[in-house]
């Protein structure tokens, strides 16, 4: 099939890589093939149903680059699935009636689109591929080719998804000022609570990377200035189980020294044991589009902080959380190196005809490669067991909780 034409959406949350993204799939059709036409739909799969989207000039394409500069996505996003009708309808993207899988599949063919390049993650790549199947059974062909974007770093089978590294080294940045909080008052406990759904993978991660940058500052222990006090003391991610007994036996140790706590901790660590008790509760717990409990309605670090808080005797909670912070951000090196490669690599994959998810793939040597879609899933768990993450727990004084078998 000749490719004529291109299409480009971002969906889901935020990640440091749409932009950069957006901006290498750019250059690298216009370097290779600058006879094929590019659109960019705009708010993700919203903008498809609607028809809403931006035709990329000259101008654009000659200052591609620019879009590596900038968080974000300048095209936009939107939480949106296609299979999920009622939400479509009441949303107003499509009348009463109508499926949403084939109001897309009308756009495409309209806009005349032969590949579509969809960035985002688990979720944004499966309803691609839903997209793909109902085109193919309704004899138009149309190649989908996904990047996997996320800073959770949680799709299967892919190694490493697109921006995470960069939101660890914000994660870090953002920690680094609101640890200074803690000689703000006695006995003082910080909770620092990092995104990741299912997945600990970023919250191991940036506080990896925060106690690596700590350690490089210098310090003045005898004025009360000491890298213990800023240090991370405790890590909770959901593939390890919590004895908060245990723990708060720790900790309170630590708080009697230093007289502060500083705790990182996944939005999804306890999870399903809170949604468990609010709805013991009675209380309804909201969900998005896709099934999952709104995390900000759950607040699992309100939840923890609270649970601390008591055992520790602390005076005084605050709980901050860096999502927004980094998951916003620009990419960074790591970050760049790796979007170029697979951009690159998704284009040669369009060219040829070759649909997929773009990545490392795990179970094939990690050749980075279009992944097949029916392969691609969610809830991929971080291995508690790699060198770096036994390191840094034995480096704060923490065991290792028991493994908890994420479900997939």
């Amino acid at each position: 099939m000749a490719v004529k034409k291109v299409g480009i959406l971002t969906a889901g949350g935020l990640a440091p890589c749409l932009s950069t993204a957006i901006g290498r799939l750019i250059e690298r059709y216009t370097e290779v093939a600058p006879e094929i036409e590019i659109i960019c739909y705009t708010s993700g799969y919203k903008g498809l149903l609607l028809g809403e989207s931006i035709v990329v000039d000259q101008n654009m394409r000659d200052n591609a680059a620019v879009l590596y500069k900038h968080g974000g996505s300048p095209i936009g996003n939107s939480r949106v699935k296609l299979t999920n009708v009622a939400d479509c309808e009441k949303r107003g993207l499509i009348k009463p009636g109508q499926n949403p899988l084939e109001v897309a599949a009308e756009q495409l063919i309209t806009d005349s689109v032969d590949v579509l390049h969809t960035i985002g993650g688990d979720d944004t790549n499966t309803t691609a591929a839903d997209l793909a199947a109902y085109l193919a059974s309704n004899n138009y062909e149309l190649i989908v080719v996904g990047l996997p974007k996320t800073i959770d770093n949680d799709v299967f089978p892919i190694k490493q998804s697109l921006g995470a590294f960069t939101a660890a080294e914000e994660g870090a940045k953002y920690f680094e000022n609101v640890v200074s909080e803690h000689n703000a008052n006695p006995r003082m406990l910080i909770v620092h609570e990092v995104m990741g759904r299912s997945c600990g993978w970023l919250t191991g991660y940036t506080a990896k990377v925060y106690q690596e940058r700590l350690h490089e500052l210098d310090f003045l222990p005898e004025l009360g200035l000491s890298k213990e006090r800023k240090a991370v003391h405790g890590i909770y991610i959901p593939e390890m189980s919590i004895d908060i007994a245990a723990e708060a036996a720790r900790l309170n140790k630590v708080m009697d020294e230093q007289d502060n706590v500083n705790i990182f901790i996944s939005e999804g660590a306890g999870l399903e044991d809170i949604v468990a008790e609010m709805e013991a509760a009675g209380q309804e717990v909201p969900r998005d589009a896709f099934g999952h409990a709104k995390l900000d309605a759950v607040n699992p670090g309100k939840w923890f902080g609270e649970q601390f808080a008591k055992l520790l005797n602390a005076e005084k909670v605050l709980i901050q959380k860096s999502g927004y912070f980094g998951r916003a951000a620009a990419s960074n090196a790591e970050d760049l190196e790796l979007i170029k490669m697979c951009a690159d690599k998704a284009v040669e994959a369009a060219l040829a005809g070759t649909p997929g998810v773009i990545g490392h793939d795990d179970d094939k040597n990690d050749e980075l490669r279009a992944i097949e879609f029916p392969r691609i899933a969610g809830g991929k768990p971080f291995d508690t067991d790699v060198a770096w993450f036994g390191e840094l727990l034995k480096s704060i004084g923490q065991t290792k909780g028991a493994k908890v078998e994420a479900a997939h």
